[in-house]
């Protein structure tokens, strides 16, 4: 040993490992990233009407879409493994249905519902094939993935700056000026020589106050950092699902069949009594309780929402952890499970019965259709269950729920839920039963072909309140409900105060 050398010093060194470096810093950087967000976020900051429901959110939307695919396809080899699925378009498809409720509907509660549904299926398309990790990490994938990306967006700017041909950028640059000096000239001229032009530049040149110039600095960054934490999801994309990994489970068959098995016999006595109510008639019903269908669907409807997403999570965690070492115990997941699933479903469908039943004693809401959306949906996921017992694989159940929501939400914008509420308020207010008018009166205009049956002066009334709320819409927030609503108000003329007493 040479005489300068420290005992044991290399047998140390060979502990120290050097820190591995951040994934923002390994991540390659595709080079048309900076132009595809930047075009992405100008798009959004010039077509997004955030104040409304309209049709600069499905042109958003698509301005998002090809940024996203045309920096992956230009920055992805042509031998590298395929990432997106055949459901990645179907999900992105799904993403710009939900964006073009805003085209359709003039709801904005629902549309609220949309925009969020649409930022969940644009991530399922991003992610593409399932990963190792949750269901719940992929629905929101693209906004945790654009958090972490500032780091990496800063090294695109700098590999930006620091490449490139400087003659070429100062180019760019001046033909840029060149063309906002003509513009400055050229506009104002026209404009005065013919008033059409000049009225089109006005209604294409929004106002430039305070509230508006921090709407358009949102709507690009939003949409920006959209695109960024999309690419750098498919930069660097997380490790697939090993199909043939296997999960922790119980131990003993016996830890989760007595629960569930105790739960399927109170199901089965519940459906029996339930079926005795349903053949004996209300009759029956009053006899023994003495309540009304009213009363009684009132007093039940929320404990069995409760007791259905309750059974779900414990099917789901069944499903999850439950052995299935030999057949034995997978007979008796696939008996416990399907049975349980088919008396949830009549569960769902006693609860759908009772707020039906409600809603035509006391009148139909929002909120009550979205608790009758959420019960059928609720149903559909238990059959989705009871179909993936047939080969025990659950691995797509998450999506597929997901995927039943998406539905369902589309199927309400279909249904043009605050017109389908008015119709039936109406239709009983018809049959001698009362309207609430004032709750009418703040639908927004998807309401106005019902309120066209009402009678004077209720049918003013709610008009009056629905035309205060009309004002006119920039073409990026043209609506076909508010259009059609405008056209329907002009034959009423101007509602000048004083109203009738409504």
């Amino acid at each position: 040993m040479p005489e300068d050398a420290t005992p044991g010093l290399a047998d140390t060194s060979m502990l120290i490992r050097p820190k591995a470096p951040p994934k923002s810093a390994m991540v390659p950087v595709p080079p048309s990233l900076l132009p595809a967000a930047a075009a992405a976020g100008l798009a959004a900051a010039v077509l997004l009407p955030l104040e409304r429901p309209g049709v600069g959110w499905v042109l958003t939307g698509f301005a998002v879409v090809a940024a996203v695919v045309h920096t992956d396809r230009r920055s992805r080899p042509a031998d590298a493994p395929r990432h997106f699925t055949r459901m990645s378009p179907v999900w992105a498809a799904a993403t710009l249905a939900l964006l073009a409720a805003g085209f359709v509907r003039a709801s904005e509660w629902l549309f609220v519902f949309c925009v969020l549904a649409a930022c969940v299926t644009g991530s399922l398309a991003v992610v593409g094939r399932r990963t190792a990790r949750s269901v719940l990490y992929e629905v929101f994938a693209v906004p945790v993935e654009a958090l972490r990306s500032p780091p990496w967006l800063g090294r695109a700017i700098r590999q930006r700056a620091e490449g490139g041909d400087p003659d070429r950028r100062r180019r760019i640059g001046l033909s840029v000026l060149a063309s906002a000096v003509l513009l400055a000239v050229f506009v104002p001229l026209l404009s005065g020589a013919d008033a059409t032009f000049a009225h089109l530049v006005e209604s294409m040149t929004p106002d430039s106050d305070a509230g508006t110039v921090t709407g358009w600095v949102f709507a690009f960054g939003v949409a920006g950092f959209g695109v960024v934490g999309a690419c750098y999801l498919l930069s660097s994309p997380p490790p697939p699902e090993d199909e043939n990994a296997t999960r922790r489970r119980l131990a003993h068959r016996m830890e989760w069949t007595l629960p569930l098995g105790v739960l399927t016999a109170l199901f089965a006595v519940f459906v029996a009594v339930r079926l005795v109510v349903l053949f004996g008639g209300d009759e029956y019903m009053r006899r023994t309780d003495g309540l009304t269908a009213a009363d009684y669907a009132r007093g039940g409807f929320w404990q069995l929402c409760v007791a259905t997403v309750l059974t779900l999570a414990l099917v789901g965690a069944a499903l999850r952890w439950a052995p299935r070492n030999t057949t034995a115990d997978r007979i008796w997941q696939r008996a416990l499970l399907g049975a349980l699933s088919a008396l949830s479903l009549v569960l769902v469908a006693s609860a759908l019965d009772r707020m039906w039943t409600y809603q035509q004693a006391y009148g139909f809401s929002v909120l009550r259709l979205l608790v009758e959306a959420c019960e059928i949906w609720l149903g559909v996921v238990f059959v989705l269950v009871m179909i993936s017992l047939g080969r025990l694989r659950t691995a797509w159940l998450p999506r597929a729920a997901v995927g039943a929501a998406v539905a369902a939400l589309l199927a309400l914008v279909a249904l043009d839920p605050e017109r389908f509420i008015a119709d039936r308020n109406i239709d009983r207010a018809e049959q001698g039963m009362p309207l609430d008018i004032e709750y009418l009166s703040g639908f927004s205009a998807d309401v106005v072909p019902a309120a066209e049956r009402l009678p004077e002066p209720q049918r003013s009334c709610v008009l009056y309140e629905v035309a205060l709320r009309l004002d006119d819409d920039g073409w990026t927030a043209w609506n076909l409900s508010r259009s059609e609503a405008r056209e329907a108000l002009k034959q009423f003329g101007s509602f000048d105060p004083p109203l009738p007493p409504c």
